[in-house]
């Protein structure tokens, strides 16, 4: 009789066999599969011309690929298969499938810039990602600075690059045209080197709420929502030029921080 904690087995047909998964442990890694599968349709639907729906589907990849680690987590079901997964579904989600959307929609009618920004975005975004795992492990990291991202984070920048579609999708009189597909290769450009930089990016992570204002940040939490799935175009534009006002006010914070703890500022890529 076998060893029962024993994690592979000898198999002969083949390599060897991963025995006995709890499912728990794979509910996280169907997320993460949803999650590409979301993040692909949305590339086939933006070929299919149909745009809005594939937003949405990139949109959905993205929640589904951000809940998919902390899902893990509260689960107890954390692994070394899942990271690896969870690393690919990132590049597809955060990087290949915004770029390509865009691409299909405004960014190919600026002929060959308009594909190297594609290009640069999800080089960019792969980067990033890459970088944000090294630093996780970095145990020398004073524990403030953990407080702050490293770049814009991936997610945001999939969130960002996309605003011509929204843009468009709010009926403002904004066509993909040749002029705009320009505008559009440069504001991609600028978000893949937002995403690359140094810039120090508030993360939130260490935020507390105090007791007597849990109610009032639930309800605005679902007010966000409600607004969200109401006007979805309207709020993911507002969202976006929220976000963009709220980095330079992230960089002033960190650099009194460091100041405060007697740290030098890493020199910042933008700016």
């Amino acid at each position: 009789m076998g060893a029962p904690f024993k994690k592979f087995e000898a198999h002969a047909s083949g390599g060897p066999r991963i025995r006995e998964i709890p499912m728990r442990m794979v509910l996280p890694n169907l997320v993460t599969v949803l999650a590409i599968c979301a993040g692909l349709s949305g590339i086939r639907f933006a070929f299919e011309n149909r745009f809005e729906i594939a937003v949405v589907m990139v949109l959905l990849a993205a929640f589904l690929d951000g809940i998919d680690g902390r899902l893990a987590r509260m689960l107890k079901a954390t692994s070394k298969f899942g990271a690896q997964m969870d690393s690919l579904a990132d590049i597809v989600n955060f990087g290949v499938a915004p770029a390509l959307v865009l691409y299909a929609f405004l960014l190919d009618r600026a002929g060959s810039p308009g594909w190297i920004a594609a290009l640069l975005f999800t080089i960019a975004c792969g980067m990033r990602l890459a970088r944000f795992n090294v630093l996780a492990d970095d145990t020398d990291q004073p524990a403030w600075q953990t407080e702050y991202f490293v770049g814009v984070p991936a997610p945001a920048g999939a969130v960002l690059v996309m605003l011509p579609l929204y843009l468009y999708f709010l009926r403002l009189g904004l066509e993909p045209t040749r002029p705009a597909a320009f505008i559009a290769t440069g504001f991609t450009v600028l978000i893949a080197f937002l995403l690359v930089s140094r810039l120090p990016v508030y993360s939130g992570k260490s935020v507390k709420v105090p007791g007597d204002r849990v109610l009032p940040v639930i309800l605005g939490v679902v007010l966000y929502i409600l607004l969200l799935m109401t006007y979805p175009w309207y709020t993911l534009t507002a969202s976006v030029g929220g976000y963009l006002l709220f980095l330079p006010f992230s960089v002033r914070a960190y650099s009194k921080r460091a100041r405060l703890e007697g740290e030098k500022v890493p020199p910042s890529d933008i700016g």
